[in-house]
């Protein structure tokens, strides 16, 4: 196979405009139920908002519009394509809404499937979904998790009051296809006449209905493995057909796949991307490993190899029971590869045939092996005795598995084009609950002599570059400067209390004087934007009017009155003045707008609009009076035992070396040749080193003895990283300090937070739990005790609702745990700052002085006081 230079896929991927009308398309009023759906996977929720916003904003009414689009501000386009023309022509499926997802295998299409079906349904587009897949396998696990997600009230729960379909039907074709309702079909029952209600629901009606298309390089592939003869052959080699029917007449069509690939060139209509590298980057799939060199000789030596590989995933994952797949280029191959291996097994193991036969799972479309398909759903339980899975290659898509641990192509042809490495690295890459952390890895036992021909496609399918890691030191002089730290972790149990009833008088007197405490406010300010160009990194800055939502006096008064009528506040007395009022007996209108008005002229604010934060400030300060009904259900919070993480098991960090031209800095030491241990990454840090192009900032050597850090390398991705960094490695700074890491982005020191939507007292106001792990800590000891100092580190007034939500959810975390210490007898207390630039001067001199060391409260930089206010 010859090496080609082919572009890379994240160029190729097609940017939707997220400029739009949000009078048209109302996708704030979603992301409650975006945020309830994915939890913390935010590759999901950005392909959903990718797909709604392409098909719902208005921007687009057909994919040529953005090709258009993107043909114009795309260079690699215009260099791959040399013309719009050209480019337009090898459009898939033209004149339609018409795109593909591209989501790694194993990092959740069906979640975004789901997603965008009940969005488009809900903003009343559509009023049918139908969703296409090519395998009864994958329509039973569509069918499955679409109806967990639309039984799940919570989730239902967050989807806006005024949706057009909020509780869709789940059905499959046998029934017929209602407003509202979601049907999943695997594709050759569209052409079956019998049973099937596809024709008689959905033709002259496709300008209504949403085409989804699950594993979607089906649509544009000649089938796999699969014959041409049968039902499903037939159905798959006609799909496209479909789609493009006039009698349908479908104008929304998306596409989902895990591997994009025609061939092996990359799809042309890719609107959103989350690459196998990515999702392994971000642990949300195994690691892979795959065979460089290797020079067994004959199936036997092969097959012992690969047997030890599986005896060691064993005892390496001994909570599971992990698999072995080999994958064959066709059947025949199959069947002579399922004799060999259970030979094989036979005398290595010294049983009889009839317990190796239970072993050894052989699934392709041949008849023989029909019976063995249902059996896949069960080969991850620990008392299924099937070990090993011998398939033709792309035949087990749908399977939904997370016990593979080593992956076999047989042969060449079964690892030889983007298409089949995505599809067959794609079976093994889902991780079990049981070994979440740290990451598993998953064996390619690849034939070395096809490694030059197949490292460019790899490299490809994974997005691979040249990368520089940093990692932790546990031998040389500077892993002395390895630590332990604390964590705690918690556990939540929502209890249903009894709220009692008794004589409660709140005196309101002093807001009738006084007002409610209000910040002054414009209702239309100017704000400034910088902007930096990826092309050549130029800044630039852009001037916006920026118009605030505002409350009337009057809508703020019917909101409280609304809230005084259905919150039970019976044995509650509100006192103004020498008045009294109850539920029975409401306080008047004008005396509630007058608190108001009183409070708005305390602040010289005059009309009668308030700006969203002054009103819930005025919504918030009734909030004793509004009490929930007789019962509600509190989330008890249990702080459980303090437990240890140490530096030694920090992950290894990496980034490439084209994010050193983009604010990246990379600190060593002037003994960095020691302290890079891999041969490679000698050479590829000395071609850095060497490199005159590259900025000032992107490379910083330290002296030794004042870098006291057990990485050997530390890697920032901003400015303000860079700065903080600077000043840790000051000799002033050095002499106080024991040791000191950067923390990695996940894995290592872990806080939860909840980030809220809406406003105090609005009825779709939603609650998104979290986590991060904050960028620095630094410890110093003194008098007995360490100290370790943690930072969040940010640029200059960000003061966004994330940064304030975690700024306090950190907080309270970091008191529970120096209670714990305190109650434990461990002489260990942490101090977290959130930290930005403008503060560092006097963080450091806090330090110098040992306030620092005073407690949480003694020091205090601009950005925390802007955090403050949450």
């Amino acid at each position: 196979m010859q090496d080609i230079l082919i572009y890379k896929q994240k160029d190729l991927v097609l940017k939707v405009n997220n400029n739009f009308d949000p009078t048209k398309l109302r996708l704030d009023d979603w992301i409650p139920f975006i945020e309830r759906l994915c939890g913390n996977r935010e590759h999901q929720k950005a392909a959903i908002k990718s797909s709604i916003i392409y098909l719902a904003s208005g921007r687009y009414k057909s994919i040529e519009d953005l090709f258009e689009e993107n043909f114009q501000k795309n260079n690699e386009l215009q260099s791959k394509y040399t013309s719009l023309a050209n480019f337009k022509s090898m459009i898939q499926i033209p004149n339609k809404l018409f795109a593909n997802i591209d989501l790694a295998t194993g990092t959740g299409k069906s979640y975004v499937i789901y997603g965008v079906a009940q969005i488009m349904l809900g903003l009343g587009l559509i009023d049918k979904v139908l969703v296409l897949c090519p395998s009864l396998t994958i329509e039973a696990g569509l069918m499955e998790k679409f109806e967990e997600l639309s039984g799940n009230a919570r989730l239902r729960a967050t989807i806006p009051e005024d949706a057009h379909y909020k509780n869709p039907r789940i059905i499959d074709a046998n029934k017929t296809i209602k407003d509202g309702d979601i049907c999943v079909e695997n594709i050759h029952a569209v052409y079956e006449r019998t049973g099937s209600s596809i024709e008689d629901s959905l033709v002259n009606n496709g300008e209504r209905v949403l085409v989804l298309n699950d594993e979607a390089h089906h649509i544009f592939n000649k089938p796999q493995s699969i014959s041409a003869s049968s039902n499903e052959g037939k159905g798959i080699k006609k799909w496209k057909e479909f789609l493009i029917d006039p009698n349908y007449g479908f104008k929304y069509i998306l596409g989902f796949t895990g591997t994009a690939y025609h061939e092996n060139e990359y799809f042309n209509d890719v609107i959103f991307r989350y690459s196998l590298r990515e999702a392994i980057e971000d642990r949300v799939v195994k690691n892979i490993e795959y065979v460089q060199k290797d020079d067994s000789s004959g199936i036997s030596e092969k097959f012992q190899k690969i047997y030890q590989n599986h005896l060691n995933n064993s005892d390496q994952y001994p909570e599971i029971k992990p698999l072995s797949i080999l994958i064959t280029k066709d059947i025949s191959k199959a069947k002579a590869l399922k004799d060999d291996l259970v030979d094989f097994l036979i005398e290595t193991e010294d049983t009889s045939r009839d317990a190796i036969e239970e072993k050894v799972l052989i699934v392709t479309s041949h008849k023989d092996h029909a019976a063995n398909l249902p059996k896949l759903k069960t080969v991850d339980d620990r008392d299924d005795p099937v070990q090993w899975v011998i398939s033709v290659s792309m035949l087990t898509e749908g399977w939904d598995v997370k016990n593979v641990f080593q992956i076999v192509p047989w042969e060449d042809r079964a690892f030889n084009s983007k298409l089949l490495i995505a599809q067959v690295l794609g079976r093994g890459l889902r991780i079990p609950e049981e070994y979440a952390s740290p990451q598993p890895k998953v064996i390619i036992f690849n034939h070395d002599s096809w490694s030059k021909n197949i490292k460019s496609l790899v490299e490809e399918v994974l997005e691979i570059e040249t990368r520089l890691s940093s990692i932790i030191l546990k031998s040389e002089e500077r892993a002395k400067f390895n630590f332990e730290v604390h964590n705690l972790n918690y556990s939540k149990d929502e209890v249903e209390v009894e709220l009692k009833k008794k004589k409660e008088v709140f005196d309101y007197s002093r807001l009738e004087k006084e007002g409610i405490k209000l910040d002054s406010q414009v209702i239309q300010a100017k704000k400034d934007t910088s902007y930096e160009s990826i092309v050549d990194g130029n800044l630039s800055q852009l001037n916006y009017s920026i118009k605030y939502n505002t409350w009337s006096i009057e809508e703020i008064t019917d909101k409280i009155f609304e809230e005084f009528q259905i919150r039970d506040w019976e044995g509650t007395i509100l006192k103004l003045g020498d008045e009294e009022y109850s539920k029975y007996s409401l306080p008047p209108r004008e005396t509630i707008e007058k608190i108001i008005r009183t409070s708005m002229e305390k602040v010289g604010i005059s009309g009668d609009l308030l700006i969203d934060k002054n009103a819930n400030r005025i919504l918030q300060s009734f909030s004793t009076l509004l009490r929930k009904k007789k019962k509600s259900i509190v989330p008890k919070l249990k702080v459980n035992a303090p437990y240890k993480i140490n530096t030694l098991d920090m992950a290894n960090d990496s980034t490439g070396i084209g994010n050193l031209r983009r604010g990246y800095s990379i600190f060593y030491t002037n003994n960095h040749e020691k302290e890079i241990h891999s041969e490679k990454q000698k050479l590829i840090f000395s071609e850095i080193i060497e490199d005159e192009s590259l900025p000032r900032s992107a490379l910083k050597e330290k002296n030794e003895f004042l870098f006291k850090t057990p990485m050997n390398l530390v890697i920032t991705s901003s400015d303000p990283e860079r700065k903080f960094v600077e000043y840790l490695c000051k000799p002033e700074v050095a002499s106080l300090v024991q040791s000191w890491v950067k923390s990695r982005d996940r894995g290592f020191y872990s806080i939860d937070y909840s980030l809220k939507y809406g406003g105090p007292f609005s009825k779709t106001r939603k609650y998104s739990q979290r986590s991060f792990n904050p960028d620095f800590f630094i410890k110093v000891s003194k008098d007995d005790c360490d100290y370790y100092l943690v930072a969040e580190i940010k640029v200059d007034k960000d003061d966004s609702d994330e940064n304030k939500a975690k700024y306090k959810y950190a907080k309270e975390h970091f008191e529970r745990l120096n209670n714990k210490m305190e109650e434990e007898g461990i002489k260990e207390k942490y101090i977290f700052h959130f930290l930005s630039p403008n503060g560092y001067t006097e963080y450091f001199e806090y330090l110098k002085s040992e306030m620092l060391l005073k407690g949480q409260n003694k020091f205090r930089c601009e950005l925390e006081n802007l955090l403050e206010d949450y």
